[in-house]
Order: C-alpha cells, then sequence, then structure tokens
C-alpha cells in the first residue's frame, strides 16, 4: 500500500476518534453541574475565633451555584419513584419551596415549581445531600435507592447502619458534598494574594442586603426579599474563585461535624439577620435529625477529572499525522 493509501487510513482513524471525543464531550446527562476550580494547594488556614478554617492540600472543583430545584427535580424522577429514604419532603411544595411530586400507578414523579426551578433547593436534610452526592458520583443511574445508586459511592450509609458520627467521605469519591474547610476557602481564598477576605464577594467590608442587581458587594440577607432567589442573580457579587451566593440566598450543609451532634452550616441566608453572620467568622450547625429547613441548601464539589482515554487517543493520533506528513518521502 502506498503512502497515500496508509495516510488515507491514519486520516480515517484520526476522524473517528474525533467524533468519539466530540459525542463523549457533547453527551448530556440528566445534571449539569457548572464547576469552578480551587486551586492555590498548600495555603494557610485563616485563624478565627472558633479555630483555623480553609486550608487544602490539593485542588479540587465546587459548585458555581447551589443546587437548584431544577437538579434535585431531576435526582428524584431517577431514584424516587418509590421514595425509600425520604429524598422527597412535602415542605418543598410550600411557599418556600420549589418542587411538587405527583402520585399515580406507575409511581412517584416529580417537576420544579414554574418560575423556581434555578432557585436553590431548600427543605433537604444531611442524608439528602449525601444520597444526591452518592448519585453524581456513581454516574446519575435510574432505579430504586439502593447501593448502586443512592446509598454508596462517596459516602457509604447501609454498611454502617446510619449512624450520623461514623459517615465520612470515601477515599475514591469523586463528587461529594462539600467540607468545611473546602467551602471556606472556594468563598473567601484568594489564590493571587494568598490571603482571605471576610466576605465571600471579593472584599472585607459590609454587604448589601437588596433584592438582585448588579450592584457590587449585594447579597439576599437580612429579608431583603423574604424568600430564595434564583441562584447567581447577583451578577457582581462573586466570590474570588467564580463562585454565586456564598454570603446570601440559603446557608449551606457541609460534611464536616460540629461536635458530637451536628454537622457544619455556612453561610448566610434570605433569613440571616444581621451582617456578621454573613461573614467567614459565622459558624454555625444543624443535626440529621432535623428535617430539613426553608433557609438551608446545600452545592458539591468533586475532584478534577483526569482527562478522557477518547480525548488522549485523539491527541496521540494528531500527533501521528503530523510525524507522518514531517517524514512523508517521494517513491515515485
Amino acid at each position: 500500500m502506498g503512502w497515500d493509501g496508509m495516510l488515507g487510513i491514519r486520516l480515517s482513524v484520526i476522524a473517528l476518534a474525533f467524533c468519539a471525543c466530540v459525542s463523549l464531550a457533547t453527551e448530556s446527562t440528566a445534571v449539569e453541574i457548572d464547576w469552578v476550580t480551587v486551586s492555590g494547594q498548600g495555603n494557610a488556614c485563616d485563624l478565627k475565633p472558633q479555630g483555623c478554617f480553609g486550608k487544602v492540600d490539593y485542588a479540587y472543583r465546587v459548585g458555581k451555584y447551589e443546587v437548584t430545584n431544577a437538579q434535585y427535580a431531576e435526582f428524584l424522577n431517577a431514584v424516587a419513584s418509590t421514595d425509600t429514604y425520604g429524598l422527597y419532603s412535602g415542605t418543598m411544595g410550600s411557599g418556600m419551596g420549589g418542587i411538587v411530586r405527583t402520585d399515580s400507578q406507575s409511581g412517584y414523579s416529580y417537576a420544579a415549581i414554574v418560575g423556581r426551578e434555578s432557585k436553590p433547593v431548600n427543605f433537604v436534610s444531611f442524608y439528602n445531600t449525601l444520597r444526591f452526592s452518592n448519585w453524581l458520583h456513581n454516574g446519575q443511574p435510574v432505579g430504586s435507592q439502593g447501593n448502586a445508586t443512592t446509598e454508596d459511592g462517596a459516602y457509604s450509609l447501609t454498611s454502617l447502619g446510619m449512624n450520623f458520627n461514623q459517615i465520612g467521605r470515601n477515599t475514591d469519591a469523586s463528587v461529594f458534598l462539600t467540607s468545611e474547610d473546602e467551602w471556606y476557602k472556594a468563598a473567601f481564598y484568594d489564590g493571587v494574594t494568598q490571603s482571605f477576605f471576610d466576605f465571600a464577594s471579593e472584599n472585607d467590608s459590609q454587604i448589601e442586603c437588596a433584592a438582585p442587581s448588579s450592584a457590587l458587594d449585594s447579597a439576599n440577607c437580612l429579608g431583603a426579599l423574604g424568600v430564595p432567589s434564583f441562584v447567581g442573580a447577583y451578577l457582581n457579587s462573586i466570590g474570588p474563585n467564580g463562585t454565586f451566593d456564598q454570603t446570601g440566598n440559603l446557608s449551606e450543609w457541609t460534611e464536616s461535624r460540629y461536635g458530637n451532634f451536628g454537622r457544619v452550616v455556612r453561610g448566610g441566608s434570605f433569613r440571616t439577620g444581621s451582617i456578621s453572620a454573613l461573614s467567614a467568622n459565622s459558624r454555625s450547625s444543624s443535626t440529621a435529625s432535623f428535617p430539613g429547613q426553608e433557609f438551608i441548601g446545600f452545592r458539591v464539589a468533586s475532584v478534577i477529572p483526569e482527562p478522557s482515554t477518547a480525548l488522549l487517543l485523539g491527541m496521540g493520533l494528531l500527533g501521528l499525522s503530523g510525524w507522518g506528513r514531517r517524514n512523508r518521502r517521494d517513491y515515485s
């Protein structure tokens, strides 16, 4: 076979690899998380009266926004046709909530309330957040609530008998609830100056509690709206790592323990009653025994993924093609 024929075969293989890469890149799943990367490995912690926070020795990704009603409804439709572990609460369909449930002979179905799809999901318990994380870790499968969907993955729930104090992140977790330090670093750490801000909008001054706008350093707090706002609605109140709403809107669960009976909750909410409670100095908790509350939501984090096999294959074949062109000889 002549060189032209061999080159044609190579180009065909490259085209197939390219198509595979494009296919993988454009393949959609039910829930898409907008990620931002938090780097600056090995940073010092931020010393506060309650402890030293925000030291993370690895790069990671965190959700740009809080998990929304639309995203959580997709999760429910995938695994809660028969809601074994109570992933849905009737309060989610209330005036402050954003998801309704319909019962039929084929089981439950769920939908985000029209106009509230992009508001953050609230009324979620600590266990709800872990099961959502497990579902993402497992690739968003469809099926009943079990080890392959919600009960194992980033967190092993069944094997620990739901012991609140024993549950922790598994070492191979790929998507997970933020730890307190991960949450804190994403909200307040400036990798350029290697220092921490007091508020999650790149400033150390007070936040203005107001309706959503393009104003700097504003948030949904102190009852300015009285209800949760759309995620990312405060367009110019962005954290140093690109996150939104870590100062207000909803407070957020983290996986970190608080004493013997609680888990840390960080960030202010639309209910927060003081500016100081919106800052890095504020730290609260809730317990697994509490039902989800209207002012608490969550966001997820993940490891930084490795390049896909198809992408690496395509890059390698493109390099091979370039090598062939550089070394082509005229044998005529």
